[in-house]
């Protein structure tokens, strides 16, 4: 463990948050830690509406990107074909029926892959002219979508771990602009992926692309997309991996990279040389950590075991924990992703039950609770 992860053990928590979360023990609540309280927000039961035709229902969540209250970007694991004839107790979710639409895979029909969503729940739009690109896949596909904050033109980015491919469209996904890697070739080089994962902007315009599963590196691009340097490498030494499953991007040029199989959670720091970054510190002591948010001085990631909410300062210490319950009808068996808007209202994607949910801030709640939208330099 880290000089920095161990710091939390010790530390003294921030006191508004203690009295307001009423913590209570971690005993018997998995690896869950810090001050543990209640879910700071309510869920919207049954936001996501459903829009696939008779006999299918949503498919895995992998990727949810909220641009605006109005318009959450959503891209899914092809949709789920369900039982014939559908038994009662369907509630527009696979999960409902006891499908688990990441591990039945044999129920996977790529379509409807990537989709938009205004405040109500319901499809806007619907961009099957893509859908191809995720056709024939005998993996899960699609894995995260994100936008960078400083692209004036709002382009999208679509990683497709399966293809070892990522995708760059216009913000109303006429045009494919880009597509980075070979389709079904894997490679280590700098122009190939392995089971890519996820993507993050710097404020100058690099981009840094977690490589992900099979090659535990993180490479570093320019503004134009070409390859200028990596870090990482396989391992459970400091700045190690052993999958690389999310990254954020906080000031004075902080990198966290999300290590899943690892449990843990390496930081590090831009340099004057675009090529390299510093290593700063190792927080253990996760399970399975999939998905952050980096807001001024605090992070918020997803784990499982059990599946909660973790709130962390830069320095690794535990500010504010909340579990998230299993039990159907608003339950998740993965957060696999998460997004915030600029209204602070929050959305899950379920890679399991399958479907996104909507989350909103509790009345007269603490905004210290809250996750804000992604840290951005100004």
């Amino acid at each position: 463990m880290g000089s920095i992860s161990k710091s939390w053990m010790t530390s003294v928590v921030v006191i508004s948050l203690v009295a307001l979360a009423t913590p209570v023990q971690a005993q018997g609540q998995g690896n869950a830690r810090g001050p543990i309280g209640p879910s700071p927000y309510d869920v919207v039961t049954g936001w996501h509406q459903p829009f696939a035709a008779h006999g299918f229902a949503f498919g895995g969540n992998s990727g949810v990107w909220a641009e605006s209250p109005d318009r959450i970007i959503i891209a899914q694991r092809g949709e789920t074909r369900l039982p014939s004839p559908i038994p009662e107790g369907f509630e527009q979710h696979a999960g409902s029926l006891g499908i688990n639409v990441l591990f039945e895979a044999d129920r996977r029909v790529w379509r409807n892959c990537l989709y938009t969503m205004n405040a109500n729940g319901e499809v806007e739009e619907l961009w099957t002219q893509w859908d191809h690109l995720c056709e024939g896949s005998e993996g899960p596909g699609p894995h995260r979508v994100r936008i960078s904050p400083y692209d004036p033109e709002r382009r999208i980015w679509l990683i497709n771990e399966t293809f070892h491919q990522i995708h760059v469209f216009t913000n109303d996904g006429s045009q494919l602009l880009m597509t980075l890697g070979e389709k079904l070739v894997p490679g280590d080089d700098e122009t190939h992926f392995g089971r890519p994962q996820d993507v993050a902007f710097l404020p100058d315009g690099r981009i840094l692309v977690a490589d992900g599963l099979d090659n535990h590196r993180i490479i570093i691009l320019d503004k134009d997309a070409q390859y200028i340097g990596e870090f990482g490498g396989f391992g459970d030494g400091p700045g190690q991996f052993d999958g690389i499953h999310a990254l954020g991007i906080g000031p004075e040029g902080l990198i966290f990279a999300l290590d899943r199989s690892g449990g843990r959670v390496n930081v590090f720091r831009t340099t004057d040389d675009p090529a390299k970054v510093d290593f700063v510190a190792v927080w253990d002591g996760f399970t399975l950590p999939l998905d952050i948010i980096v807001n001024e001085d605090s992070i918020w990631i997803t784990d499982l075991g059990p599946l909660r909410f973790v709130n962390l300062d830069f320095k690794g210490n535990y500010r504010y924990t909340w579990l998230v319950p299993r039990e159907l009808p608003d339950g998740y068996l993965e957060v696999h992703t998460f997004s915030v808007d600029s209204n602070g209202n929050l959305y899950g994607g379920d890679n399991q039950y399958g479907r996104t949910q909507k989350f909103v801030p509790k009345p007269g709640i603490d905004r210290k609770l809250l996750i804000g939208p992604p840290w951005v330099a100004h």
